[in-house]
């Protein structure tokens, strides 16, 4: 079993275009193509995941699974956490038996990724339905040089969730949604 830290931050950006501009710009890679992610996040009704600031995720793209969990986020000027994940074959399968347990949906988001490398950084271009943004992860000193490579400083630096950037969009915009989902 490979029990991973994660370490990454998000960086805002105007466009996808603008994005990938300044992730060429760098020398990144390509490393996977653009698709559509497909992200749900599980807890018990009780919310226990949640209260601990741990998580529970399912991604579903281009026909592959991955069940994640995460640990509660460490106090750092990036976000760092533990992170365990594992693929399954059957993505419908692994969400029935999630549900059998007792596990429930509680929010679904999606984005477009394109995934990019560069000194050992994975760079991720996130189109989102509350807009564009970089996420790179790596040690701290690669993200710090690849950041600052792009114009961007620690004060550039998002370190919230998906699910926290759509609820301030959200709630700044005045809608009701739920989940951060494309428009049908």
């Amino acid at each position: 079993m490979t029990i991973n830290v994660e370490r990454e931050i998000k960086l805002r950006f105007e466009s996808g275009e603008a994005a990938r501009t300044a992730v060429e710009d760098v020398g990144a890679i390509p490393l996977c193509a653009r698709r559509l992610q497909e992200d749900s996040l599980f807890d018990w009704p009780d919310a226990r995941l949640r209260d601990t600031r741990r998580l529970l995720r399912v991604r579903q793209e281009d026909g592959r699974t991955t069940l994640t969990f995460k640990g509660p986020p460490e106090a750092a000027t990036m976000k760092v956490r533990e992170e365990v994940e594992s693929t399954a074959g059957d993505g419908a399968n692994l969400v029935t038996i999630l549900e059998r347990l007792g596990l429930e949906v509680w929010f679904r988001y999606q984005k477009y990724r394109q995934e990019f490398e560069h000194a050992g950084v994975v760079i991720s271009v996130d189109e989102t339905p509350v807009g564009t943004f970089v996420e790179l992860e790596g040690d701290e000193a690669g993200i710090t040089r690849i950041a600052s490579s792009m114009g961007r400083g620690q004060a550039d630096y998002i370190l919230d969730s998906y699910r926290n950037i759509f609820l301030k969009s959200r709630d700044a915009r005045g809608l009701s949604m739920v989940d951060m989902v494309f428009d049908a």
